[in-house]
């Protein structure tokens, strides 16, 4: 059960207010948000792409855009190569519009999951020398493949990285200082470069391939109005990807999907429409976390399943009837894909529950039946059930692949790295990783991880971060529309959060086709003949056993029969607005419970 934490942060909220414009409730939002400057708080509600930082105060971006040009100009042939997940689709899908926009003879490969695993590799690069490829451009990876470019670099061809992960490194023994290990491109355009000095690393790759994208067009003189359509649709694959790539939407970040939605909303590609479409959105208002729960699967299921080919076709597609097929496979693959990771996720949950797994920190789990693709999908479940970093490992071609998803206080990638030798393959960043390596290495990772893993019950506990106690009568329309300001919402920007202590459960119904949505009827403490409807999804199956064990066994099936007694409860709650049928109304969406 997760700790609540009721955010109780100060500032001149009466000044705040005169000089935005805006409620204290909406000032007292901002503030939770470490929003605090007025320059912060003016860019917060109203920055534009004005705002964003100087793509080429990034490492070796003006170069990498030189040599690109001077290319372009030498008639040599380009081929993007991407990654088969979200970012990596729209990464590859902005270098390739932006350097045809430039002249270029350019195509693309995405790697398959299966067959070539993550990013470049030797088999893609023997590919491209047989197809006649002069120089390789990479986006969503590159930075870890020194070999490969090597290889490259054989064949004659030019090889130039852009990439947003983390640089690998070696550490000095005597001193434990990082020894950045870069590969031998010909530029290198990466955030986390050492000698990096871009104001802000927390980008995606499809974000680095659209800041170089602009620069490249910039110097291949596109006309101004040909630059401003050239925007409006990179924009959108920008902001995509950086919501599907869980990027903080902070900075930058939340100006690129606040910019991105706008033109999403107004004129999307086709591509983007016919998802949309698919996924039966048509004619709503596309928010940030239909990208992440609805759009972003759906684009990621052909690269889970089958090919991430079938996914970049879509976006790069114009004729509405082409991509409306498109999207509706990718809805297919996205429903099966679903189907395997709830039964992944069971499989997972056995294993802990019934073994001495259960007591470890760092949870690190074989699932050899269990199709690669969603390994990453099920290790971010066990991690919000269990509370701790976790690792899936599938069966492979050869050996067995890993996919990690980790909590706040654990930095995946540097207490992994400290195993580096037991891996064929390895990448990531602080909150997940990618791993190939040999079965019979497995017991071992297992054991050191743990071994060497420092955290406390404390960093294992879920915080709840509360804005305000906020009665349901505060919540209007009016108010919920002045939140809208706060949007996009995600990650480092999370939805507003309020919370009502003591109320007195009147009424219990289940509704739903799995059965899994409660409605609870509660009264105020202090207005007994107050009503107020609350929507529960209880996705786990916890709410009537957790009833049965605070209040006493059979309690549960009393209250559904309408025998509720004292039954009282805290909340933590979502406001919103539900739209059924041409009907509106205010909605409570509860987040987590507690009984008194």
């Amino acid at each position: 059960m997760s700790e609540w934490i009721l955010l109780r942060k100060g500032a001149d909220f009466k000044s705040i207010t005169s000089r935005y414009g805006i409620s204290v409730l909406l000032a007292r939002l901002i503030r939770n948000r470490d929003v605090i400057t007025d320059e912060e708080i003016d860019t917060y509600l109203n920055g534009t792409l004005d705002n964003l930082h100087d793509p080429e105060a990034m490492t070796d971006m003006v170069k990498a855009c030189f040599l690109i040009q001077q290319y372009v100009s030498e008639n040599k042939r380009f081929r993007i190569i991407g990654d088969y997940d979200v970012d990596g689709v729209c990464s590859t899908y902005v270098l390739v519009t932006a350097l045809s926009a430039c002249g270029a003879d350019v195509d693309y490969a995405i790697p398959h999951r299966i067959n070539d695993g993550y990013g470049i590799n030797e088999h893609l690069i023997d590919v491209a020398h047989e197809d006649g490829i002069d120089v390789i451009i990479t986006c969503d990876n590159g930075i870890a493949a020194a070999d490969q470019i090597r290889h490259a670099y054989d064949y004659g061809i030019h090889v130039i990285v852009t990439d947003h992960h983390e640089v690998p490194y070696d550490e000095d023994e005597d001193t434990g200082e990082r020894l950045e290990l870069l590969p031998p491109a010909e530029a290198i355009v990466d955030p986390h470069r050492e000698d990096d000095e871009y104001p802000f690393k927390g980008i995606c790759g499809a974000v680095v391939a659209y800041k170089l994208s602009m620069v490249l067009m910039g110097m291949c003189g596109i006309p101004a109005d040909e630059m401003e359509r050239m925007n409006d649709r990179l924009l959108q694959a920008a902001a995509f990807a950086t919501v599907c790539d869980v990027m903080e939407l902070v900075d930058e970040n939340r100006i690129i999907v606040r910019e991105g939605l706008g033109r999403i909303n107004s004129d999307p590609i086709p591509g983007l429409k016919a998802l949309i479409d698919a996924a039966g959105l048509g004619g709503k208002r596309i928010v940030a976390r239909h990208f992440a729960f609805m759009l972003g699967p759906a684009l990621n299921a052909a690269g889970r399943l089958d090919t991430a080919t079938r996914s970049l076709e879509l976006l790069l597609g114009e004729d509405p009837d082409e991509t409306a097929v498109i999207a509706d496979e990718l809805e297919g693959y996205n429903r099966t894909r679903q189907a395997m990771t709830t039964s992944g996720i069971e499989r997972a949950k056995e294993d802990i529950d019934n073994s001495s797994l259960r007591n470890d920190k760092v949870l690190v789990l074989y699932l050899p039946d269990v199709h690669e693709s969603v390994a990453g999908l099920i290790a971010g479940k066990i991690r919000e059930r269990y509370e701790k970093p976790a690792i899936v490992f599938t069966d492979a071609s050869e050996g067995i692949k890993g996919s990690g998803r980790s909590i706040d206080a654990y930095d995946m990638y540097a207490e992994l790295n400290r195993f580096g030798y037991l891996f064929s393959k390895f990448g990531g960043h602080r909150m997940a990783a990618g791993i190939s390596m040999d079965a019979d290495n497995l017991d071992e990772l297992r054991r050191g991880l743990n071994d060497n893993c420092t955290l406390s019950d404390e960093d294992m506990t879920t915080r709840t971060l509360i804005d305000l106690e906020l009665p349901f009568n505060y919540v209007t329309e009016g108010f919920l529309h002045e939140m809208n300001r706060l949007e996009p919402f995600g990650v480092g920007n999370p939805a507003p959060v309020f919370a009502l202590r003591n109320l007195q459960v009147r009424r219990v119904e289940i509704r739903g086709k799995r059965g899994n949505l409660f409605l609870i009827t509660v009264s105020l403490p202090d207005d007994v003949n107050s009503r107020y409807e609350l929507k529960l999804f209880d996705n786990e199956g916890t709410f009537l056993d957790r009833l049965d064990e605070h209040y006493g066994q059979g309690t549960a099936g009393d209250v559904l029969e309408g025998n509720v007694g004292q039954v009282m409860m805290d909340v933590i709650y979502n406001p919103g607005i539900n739209e059924y049928m041409g009907a509106r109304s205010l909605e409570y969406v509860v987040r987590d419970y507690r009984f008194k």
